[in-house]
């Protein structure tokens, strides 16, 4: 076994997966690599040992570069733009070294390698050594490319992906006519080393155009959640308004009854306070648990189920009546909960089927909340369905990320005609 076979077989292959797992873990992210890799890596060796033996066209060696590489890009759980995307990326960068690692050979071995083709005899000990030399310096501009990067798991348009696939486009266009048309000397190494300084700056770029679009968003998150907030405070002093105007007609309703007293006509006494009694039941069912979020939200979704049909069962025990839970993230938390149901149970064509369970408990470590209702069918996703669903469904990514605040978790379980949300908040024991 020759040595060229040796370097295909085993080294650049080998050197060559080592080197772009370390490339898209500094962009994707190790959080984001899949169980079991070593078949991604096996089928990553094998495509790289073909590109080395095999001759091909400049396009379809092109092409198969970027299949085996983006073979590897397949071990991570990111979107699959994003994986295209920095594919991509890699292979111009390898490209632009390899143009580099020519020119420091043809120095080196007084020879232009640059007008070699697949039919001279030692092309692929050439090539091999180019490989080498190039996955050397690539390393550099790998560990360059981490600094920049930070990996973030915000999910961006398409489009943005288009734009920073631009700049490697233009330069691998670049690149190839000046190696073709182009004198090799210092200017050709320059020109080819400012290219692969953009596309390294590109991502610099990318990165900060991500951090910027994120917080936009984030912004505008938080902008709905201090309205929807408010709207939460508005129940509040909608239910204390409620128990005011029961307490005022109430009053009068004592004056009544005070004046039968003292005419001694007990028994009209006793029914008006009867009759009294049942006005006030009839018309304010509230939720007394002794919580004032849980109180508002729970109440206001018993009127609010009253006025569309809906059933709601209460069943709350709560083991003290201070939760050691923000409120803010209560109503968050409790909020997103019940406006979801409602929002389901809306649209169950037969009102005999509209049902929302409500059932809150909690001990002295934790708070339990249970959320069931019924479904017109099955949902196939989690999505809202409200007008414009890009400014609605973050309901039960809030609710996620307060239980990721207190160490929680949330369950859901999607029934063929119910949709259970359970959540369970451990207490903060720092606020105690």
């Amino acid at each position: 076994m020759d040595m060229y076979v040796i370097l295909s077989v085993f080294v650049v292959p080998l050197l060559m997966a080592f080197q772009v797992n370390f490339y898209f873990n500094s962009v994707l992210g190790k959080s984001k690599r899949k169980p079991y890799r070593a078949i991604y890596f096996i089928v990553f060796v094998v495509l790289g040992y073909f590109y080395l033996v095999s001759s091909f066209s400049p396009v379809v060696s092109s092409a198969f570069a970027l299949l085996f590489i983006f073979s590897l890009a397949q071990s991570y759980e990111v979107e699959f733009i994003k994986k295209i995307a920095f594919t991509i990326l890699y292979a111009v960068l390898l490209t632009t070294v390899n143009y580099i690692a020519v020119y420091i050979m043809s120095a080196i071995d007084s020879t232009d390698y640059s007008i070699w083709d697949h039919f001279n005899v030692d092309y692929h000990w050439v090539f091999s050594k180019v490989m080498l030399l190039g996955c050397g310096i690539m390393f550099i501009v790998i560990q360059i490319v981490r600094l920049i990067a930070k990996r973030r798991s915000f999910a961006m348009h398409y489009r943005y992906y288009f734009l920073f696939l631009i700049v490697p486009t233009i330069t691998i266009y670049q690149i190839n006519v000046a190696s073709t048309y182009s004198e090799k000397n210092i200017y050709y190494v320059v020109s080819v080393l400012g290219s692969l300084f953009l596309n390294v700056f590109i991502v610099y770029l990318f990165d900060n155009m991500v951090e910027k679009v994120q917080l936009a968003h984030e912004n505008v998150q938080l902008q709905r959640q201090m309205d929807y907030q408010d709207a939460n405070y508005e129940k509040t002093v909608h239910s204390f308004k409620n128990v005011k105007s029961i307490i005022h007609d109430t009053n009068q309703q004592f004056l009544y009854i005070e004046e039968c007293i003292k005419q001694n006509k007990l028994d009209a006494a006793g029914e008006h306070i009867q009759l009294t009694l049942n006005k006030i039941e009839g018309a304010y069912q509230r939720v007394n648990s002794g919580n004032l979020v849980i109180d508002a939200l729970v109440t206001n979704t018993i009127a609010v189920g009253q006025a569309n049909g809906i059933k709601v069962d209460t069943r709350i025990q709560l083991h003290s009546q201070h939760l050691h839970i923000d409120r803010y993230d209560l109503c968050v938390v409790l909020g997103n909960m019940l406006d979801n149901a409602i929002e389901a149970s809306k649209k169950v064509r037969h009102a005999e089927d509209r049902y929302i369970l409500v059932a809150i408990h909690s001990t002295a470590s934790a708070l339990v909340i249970q959320i069931l209702n019924h479904l017109e069918q099955k949902l196939t996703h989690f999505k809202s369905e409200k007008p414009n669903p890009e400014f609605h469904g973050i309901g039960l990514t809030n609710i996620s990320r307060m239980c990721d605040k207190y160490g929680g978790h949330m369950s859901i379980e999607n029934h063929h005609r119910t949709f259970n949300n359970m959540v369970v908040l451990p207490f903060d024991m720092n606020s105690l």
